[in-house]
């Protein structure tokens, strides 16, 4: 089940809509990033520092960028040589200040124009993995034989090679979420299906510091199958994040490991079925949360009202809301990115919440950059990230980078499949899925 097909044909309404969104949240990384390095802040407008995963996205953002007329090529080209000469050049060390990274990866968050580790946060497998998304398809996309595509060619592949994913393997065969300096090795793994299918394609596609095969029959076996809400069964996850991240860059469709095969298809439908999964929790509305519906719905990774209980509801801040057998968390909160990101499983249910969130609650919800990150209908209190009236409910101020690059980029491989077509070009990404012991489709 699910193979490739052409990208859904939408309407002409359906395309002016997609236009503007896709200009609008374009805009995000173009104009917030530091120029000089590259670096893109973890939201705005409110100052933030730099999320480096908010990086990755911003680099593909770039292609899209390209392609829909937004900027130049050499324009982009320039940009993406000055992110990556960055990142190539970063000092890197087992120091816990003054640095940027250790054995090739990078710190979580890093200061906007330093570029040296935000606070004592940790050194990040997942958003190392991310920002190397982006990294890889500008590998890929820029294929001149000019200087600057010829330097981003070497740098990217400069960035992937050193990085020693065998060292993180602190619990083999699975890798760490994380280390500190200060402390080490954070006790988790990662395990149970989630966005880190891309780490562990990388890792198995290293060119120089691969882990073993062994990893990807470990990882399957801590999924969790359930049907939850009365939809089709499926590899759970509860926020919908983690069912797009890794597949903004790699088109599932068609291409099964052993696990999948033996379930009778991939994982793009299994992203479908989370995606229904997650509106029919939604549509149930079991708390009786306000304006829950076919059309506003979406739980997942996002910003919140706040940490408070308030007429017996408890209310978060930032916090990764979702519904699936593992648990559910929702505060009555909906962030547009749940939808915008599934685009290209579930167009027919997603691009009608996307217009119908913009319709119903306009400017308070969308702005220069496209939809701000999420909103509460229910919340009607004093909120210090309120935007505009509490009377009709908590609206985000912010915009954030990692769930601004989902809508963009699943947006349009939902209409031309381009960041897909593009990956299936890189080596390193075939390599690691072949590692994997995914069979069939494009990997023939």
């Amino acid at each position: 089940m699910s193979t490739t097909k052409p990208p859904t044909r939408f309407s002409a309404s359906d395309n002016a809509f997609l236009d503007s969104l896709q200009r609008d949240t374009f805009r995000y990384f173009w104009e917030t990033a530091n120029p000089a390095n590259g670096l893109i802040p973890d939201r705005a407008p409110r100052t933030a520092f730099s999320s480096i995963a908010a990086v990755g996205f911003g680099l593909t953002s770039y292609l899209v960028g390209i392609e829909r007329g937004y900027v130049t090529r050499e324009q982009a080209a320039e940009r993406t040589r000055q992110t990556l000469r960055f990142f190539a050049q970063a000092p890197q060390s087992d120091k816990p200040t003054g640095v940027a990274g250790y054995k090739g990866f990078f710190y979580h968050f890093l200061d906007m124009k330093t570029g040296e580790r935000f606070k004592q946060v940790e050194l990040s497998t997942i958003d190392t993995a991310l920002l190397l998304g982006g990294i890889l398809s500008s590998q890929t996309y820029f294929d001149r034989n000019t200087p600057v595509e010829a330097e981003i060619r070497k740098l990217a592949e400069q960035i992937y090679g050193r990085v020693d994913w065998t060292w993180f393997q602190h619990n083999k065969p699975f890798v760490s979420m994380g280390w500190h300096p200060e402390k080490g090795f954070i006790s988790n793994d990662w395990k149970g299906y989630n966005e880190a299918m891309l780490l562990y394609v990388l890792a198995l596609g290293s060119p120089t510091h691969p882990v073993g095969p062994e990893v990807w029959p470990a990882w399957v076996k801590t999924y969790d199958w359930a049907a939850p809400f009365g939809q089709k069964p499926h590899v759970n996850f509860d926020p919908l994040f983690g069912h797009q991240y890794s597949h903004v860059w790699i088109d599932f469709r068609g291409i099964r490991d052993s696990y999948m095969q033996s379930k009778g298809f991939d994982y793009a439908e299994n992203s479908r079925r989370a995606t229904y999964a997650n509106r029919a929790y939604c549509l149930s509305n079991p708390a009786g949360w306000q304006d829950y519906g076919s059309n506003i719905w979406g739980l997942t990774a996002c910003d919140g009202p706040k940490d408070t209980t308030v007429a017996g509801r408890r209310f978060f801040s930032y916090r990764a809301r979702g519904a699936a057998v593992q648990q559910v968390v929702d505060d009555g909160t909906i962030a547009p990115t749940a939808a915008g990101g599934s685009m290209p499983f579930a167009p027919e249910i997603c691009l009608p919440a996307l217009r119908a969130m913009k319709a119903k609650y306009g400017s308070q919800l969308y702005g220069p950059y496209g939809f701000r990150d999420a909103f509460n209908p229910t919340y009607r209190y004093p909120s210090a990230f309120a935007n505009g009236p509490t009377t009709i409910g908590w609206f985000d101020i912010d915009y954030l980078g990692i769930d601004q690059g989902p809508i963009l980029l699943m947006a349009e491989n939902a209409r031309t499949d381009f960041v897909w077509k593009l990956m299936k070009r890189n080596p390193h990404i075939r390599r690691g899925l072949t590692r994997a012991g995914f069979t069939g489709g494009w990997l023939k």
